[in-house]
């Protein structure tokens, strides 16, 4: 069985915008290897619908060269979008294990996307979260991530994600109400004041 490569350029996907689109979100699945063409898509509608809201938003592993980042970053910043950075681990080697490569540039782009905000705090620019992977993210994980974020912005938003067992992972339990808390109680600890759990309804209660 054949796959078909289907190409469908930046014009073609300008043309599904319609007067009830009021944003662009870029996520489920990483913006990075696309970023040229999503960047000019999303320039191109926004010139097509100039004038009333089209915001664009981004949620990014953050792994994008900082050139890129920049210009995804601003038209953001100019549209009343967001960039969302999924923050998976403090420590080198539990990115790794969990993601196969370093987050050294993850962490040095998003203090990069920090500098921004203070060109336009509300609403905010730059978000964050991080799935909690029972057996790798706890709370000295989350601990640490915090204090980072904090030391950036204390105000940058940063939600907690509880962890359904799917995929590559199906052997691992979902994330529970106490570990959820603890890291909870961490982020709050470490300086953040706009920190919460999301998904709360896939928590287990032990």
């Amino acid at each position: 069985m054949t796959t078909k490569n289907i190409q469908v350029s930046p014009e073609d996907l300008v043309a599904a915008v319609d007067d009830r689109t009021a944003c662009i979100c870029y996520f489920g699945g990483d913006p990075t290897p696309q970023l040229p063409h999503a960047l000019l898509t999303a320039k191109l509608a926004r010139n097509v619908n100039k004038d009333r809201i089209l915001r664009i938003c981004w949620e990014t592993n953050g792994s994008m060269h900082p050139t890129w980042l920049e210009k995804a970053i601003v038209i953001s910043l100019e549209s009343g979008g967001c960039i969302k950075f999924d923050l998976k681990s403090w420590s080198e080697s539990v990115h790794i294990a969990l993601c196969g490569v370093s987050n050294k540039r993850t962490l040095e782009n998003f203090a990069i996307a920090a500098e921004y905000i203070k060109q336009r705090p509300v609403p905010p620019l730059l978000v964050a979260s991080t799935l909690l992977v029972p057996g790798y993210i706890d709370e000295l994980e989350i601990g640490s991530i915090a204090k980072f974020i904090a030391s950036l912005n204390p105000d940058i938003p940063y939600t907690l994600l509880a962890f359904h067992p799917d995929f590559l992972m199906s052997d691992l339990p979902t994330t529970s109400q106490e570990l959820a808390s603890q890291c909870l109680k961490a982020a709050a600890s470490a300086g953040l004041r706009r920190v919460r759990i999301g998904n709360v309804h896939l928590l287990q209660s032990r």
